[in-house]
């Protein structure tokens, strides 16, 4: 059996290295050689009037000369295609608008600017059968606070609402009301 195989794969190999061999000279005997490329095929077949491959053609320059100046368009005097043209002068000034409001128009002052955020990070709730506490920490000093709905925080902010994953805070003067959610540790 295994003597059989091997002899299979030797007839294998050796019908390849044929195969690999008539392709490479092919049946002229010549290397890339094939059969059409050792024959001439017929003639290619050639338009009337057109000449034989070795014959020269007559070129006429008058003619050709005469085609490139009717098709070339006519360039400006000392214009040179490969330099760059002068810059283009700049756009007017834009009219300028006087600084006070046009006459009948009404002028609302811009709101002032939001308070900055409160800067604690709320970390958890201590729950007690009658209260909730909040438990807070400041992001800059890292000291912890606690507080119920209501409670002054680090004199600066008061605890509006307790929830279950978020507290309503703003300063004590009432203004920058937010909502500081849950973050852990």
């Amino acid at each position: 059996m295994r003597k059989s195989y091997v002899i299979f794969l030797a007839a294998l190999v050796v019908g390849l290295g044929a195969l690999a061999a008539y392709q490479w000279w092919g049946p002229s005997g010549t290397p890339g050689g094939s059969p059409t490329a050792s024959r001439p095929a017929s003639p290619p077949l050639r338009p009337q009037g057109a000449t034989t491959p070795n014959a020269v053609p007559t070129v006429r320059l008058d003619a050709l000369a005469a085609d490139r100046s009717e098709a070339e368009p006519q360039q400006p005097a000392g214009r040179n295609l490969f330099q760059f043209q002068p810059k283009l002068p700049p756009p007017p000034p834009m009219p300028v608008r006087p600084a006070g409001p046009a006459p009948g128009e009404v002028v609302v002052p811009p709101p002032p600017p939001p308070p900055p955020p409160i800067p604690v990070k709320f970390i958890g709730i201590v729950q007690a059968p009658d209260k909730k506490l909040a438990v807070l920490t400041d992001v800059s000093t890292k000291d912890v606070f606690y507080g119920r709905e209501g409670d002054i925080i680090d004199g600066r902010y008061r605890i509006l609402r307790i929830g279950v994953e978020s507290i309503e805070m703003a300063y004590v003067d009432g203004r920058g009301r937010q909502t500081i959610r849950l973050t852990g540790s």
